[in-house]
């Protein structure tokens, strides 16, 4: 009976032993591809080269946490997520950032997204993309976040049309249409009331070459 016992148990040991190599230490259930989910700019080849996990690497030892860090080092991208899918799969889904602007950087001018974070060099303004025109235009800058808020909450049938963007302070926020008329926005708050009342004035008073909607109780118009 103990000699029966005892082979169990080094059995059982012998298996989890085997099971525990199988998993942890042997390429059989090591990385045998790399899904990469989310990606439109970025190529796949290039998160890969970031992720830096080896072919048949087992899986299950993979450092998640790592992987998403180097992934994030693409500047292009705003979040990343890896996960294990098993028997061999490494699946790493992206968000990457959107452009919503052009910030002026000597003779060249930043893509930027909403949070002002620079995505790209370019040496012009990219078609369909507003400029934006501050002071400083540092990451954080008060006028610049300002000037980016206003973009993502100006109604769209305006936003297509806004060329650029001024702001000399957080509260002085003024946008240039693509035909020459301008709109002084203000400061990022009630933008709901600011973009209804503006877009029944574009409709309205097509005559007007300037709108001042910063303060939705008291419109003029020039």
């Amino acid at each position: 009976m103990k000699a029966r016992t005892a082979f169990l148990v080094l059995l059982t040991v012998g298996v989890v032993g085997t099971a525990a190599w199988l998993v942890f230490f042997s390429p059989v259930l090591g990385v045998r591809s790399i899904e990469i989910v989310g990606n439109v700019t970025v190529s796949g080849e290039e998160i890969e080269q970031r992720a830096e996990v080896a072919d048949l690497h087992p899986l299950a030892t993979v450092d998640l946490a790592g992987v998403e860090s180097r992934v994030m080092g693409i500047r292009r991208l705003a979040g990343a997520k890896a996960e294990r899918v098993w028997p061999g799969t490494l699946k790493i889904q992206v968000v990457e950032r959107r452009p919503v602007a052009a910030v002026p950087v000597g003779e060249q001018v930043a893509i930027v997204d909403k949070q002002g974070v620079v995505i790209e060099v370019k040496t012009s303004v990219p078609p369909l993309l507003p400029q934006i025109k501050v002071d400083r235009s540092a990451e954080g800058d008060p006028a610049l976040m300002a000037a980016l808020e206003v973009i993502q909450v100006v109604p769209g049938a305006v936003a297509v049309r806004v060329k650029e963007v001024r702001a000399g302070t957080a509260e002085g926020v003024t946008l240039v249409l693509s035909d020459g008329r301008t709109v002084i926005w203000g400061g990022a708050d009630r933008p709901k009331e600011k973009g209804r009342i503006l877009t029944s004035l574009l409709r309205r008073e097509r005559d007007a070459t300037r709108y001042d909607v910063s303060s939705p109780d008291v419109v003029t118009l020039k």
